[in-house]
């Protein structure tokens, strides 16, 4: 087992520069890592604050109309933020939460920077999350030009720039760059305890904050919103069964190669909206797969850092990560060549969204995911492949999938989400067997889906699936496999 060490300095990035100033505590922004353990933000503004013999005080905005978020999302973000609190508390770390407004959570943060010796936040990829932190620098300049801020690499095994300085072409290309660097960055981190405590909270003018007890009653808060009632998912979120889920995982990562593309199998880690809301640290899953070891270590590990760090990649070098424009441009001009072949099938938006078309198999993968909030990877690839065919505008068949994925999928708007809908038109990908509507983009029919597993079984499950077997909006009791702290 290797030993913990510091925070690597490759993990650290400095939006505003400067020395830390006097103030009466270092404040960390958390919002990408909604975690008490495990967390490179909070250990790195833990020992910044120890070294500077002040307490550290953690603050999160909570915004009301977060992009694309609904009540699925909600519920799980506050599970989250429950469970963060209840830990942070055990280690004598206050909790802030802020409503905050139209400029996001990033209010939170200037609305302490005041007091605040220096600020700490985590590295993000996607446009809103650095537009937040942007604004935030901005404000920062403007007003406290004596602050320093700070910002981590908490979501990646290999931090961003020492993979690569510009947009892989895909997971081959990017492969022997992380595996060059694995053996450096794919190690343990020191976790730090505060050696200061702040008893005095502020609670400075300009925003509403929160009651930490109203974190107990996510659906009260949830109806508070106003959000659309996108029924609940079926995990819950948070640290605790984050890391029960791990737990469970390793169980029955042995069989993890040879079950994995089953959706009839639970044969997935069922940790990605998890690593997507920052209860559980990819680089804490990676040690515990590889300790744990055994035939299904190396193919876990290829998807958990080789492929989502490929996403990653291309959600910070291209602006159009999330649209047609993403795609090389050999993609984009087979597609277009083919826009007005004859589509035998041919689908509305509120079709496809309803699960109905012809194709059970296609209808029961939709089905789960407006269920549930989970699809199985491998339908994933189904799922995506046959809106491109029954769509008349490629362009217009991405929107349609980023919508769904976004909207239903409790890992939706994710650098993975928006790298696996890129690669259903060409994205990380090669040229294939010319065909109508698709070009020389790889096709999928239903014949690959029988050969690998009983899809029979798997529509019959989903298409008979009560609609209302997955919950109320914002209503999940905590389950008893998440256990007690």
């Amino acid at each position: 087992m290797i030993q913990p060490g510091p925070i690597q300095s490759e993990r650290v990035q400095m939006l505003r520069p400067g020395e830390p100033r006097q103030g009466r505590f270092v404040l960390y922004w958390m919002q990408s890592a909604v975690r008490s353990r495990h967390n490179q933000a909070l250990d790195y503004a833990i020992s910044e604050a120890n070294r500077l013999k002040v307490p550290l005080l953690v603050v999160f905005g909570l915004t009301p109309n977060y992009p694309g978020a609904n009540a699925r999302h909600y519920r799980f973000l506050l599970e989250g933020l429950r469970d963060a609190h209840a830990g942070l508390k055990a280690r004598k770390l206050p909790l802030l939460v802020g409503l905050t407004g139209k400029h996001g959570p990033a209010e939170a943060a200037l609305a302490l920077a005041p007091d605040a010796a220096l600020m700490v936040t985590e590295r993000a990829v996607l446009r809103h999350l650095r537009e937040w932190r942007e604004w935030l620098t901005a404000q920062l300049e403007a007003h406290h030009p004596d602050l320093q801020l700070a910002q981590i690499e908490s979501e990646l095994v290999v931090p961003l720039e020492v993979t690569s300085v510009k947009q892989e072409y895909a997971a081959r290309t990017i492969r022997p760059r992380i595996h060059r660097a694995l053996e450096k960055y794919l190690v343990a981190e020191e976790e730090v305890e505060p050696a200061h405590h702040l008893t005095d909270l502020p609670s400075p003018d300009g925003l509403k904050w929160l009651d930490p007890a109203r974190l107990t009653d996510p659906a009260a808060l949830i109806a508070s919103f106003g959000v659309e009632g996108v029924p609940a998912g079926v995990e819950e979120g948070g640290e605790v069964a984050a890391q029960a889920q791990l737990r469970a995982f390793l169980k029955r990562l042995d069989h993890y190669d040879a079950d994995r593309n089953d959706p009839t199998v639970d044969g997935s880690s069922r940790l990605s909206a998890y690593l997507h809301y920052g209860h559980i640290s990819a680089l804490q899953v990676a040690l515990s797969v590889q300790e744990h070891g055994g035939p299904g270590a190396p193919a876990y590990l290829e998807e958990l850092i080789v492929r989502r760090e490929l996403s990653f990649n291309l959600c910070w070098y291209n602006p159009h990560y999330d649209d047609f424009q993403v795609l090389p441009d050999w993609a984009q001009k087979t597609l277009r060549e083919h826009q007005h072949d004859e589509h035998e099938h041919l689908y509305t938006r509120a079709e496809l969204e309803a699960a109905g078309t012809h194709d059970p198999y296609w209808n029961a993968s939709q089905r789960q995911m407006m269920l549930t909030g989970r699809m199985h990877n491998y339908m994933r690839m189904y799922w995506g492949k046959k809106v491109l065919e029954w769509t008349p505008d490629p362009a217009e068949a991405h929107a349609t999938l980023v919508y769904l994925n976004d909207k239903y999928e409790q890992d939706g708007r994710n650098p993975n989400s928006y790298a696996g809908i890129g690669w259903v038109f060409g994205l990380h990908d090669r040229p294939w067997t010319r065909r109508p509507v698709f070009g020389t983009v790889r096709y999928m029919n239903a014949g690959g889906l029988k050969r690998k597993f009983d899809i029979e079984a798997y529509a019959r499950k989903w298409n008979a699936a009560d609609p209302l077997a997955a919950g109320t909006p914002g209503a999940h009791p905590r389950r008893e496999q998440a256990g007690k702290r």
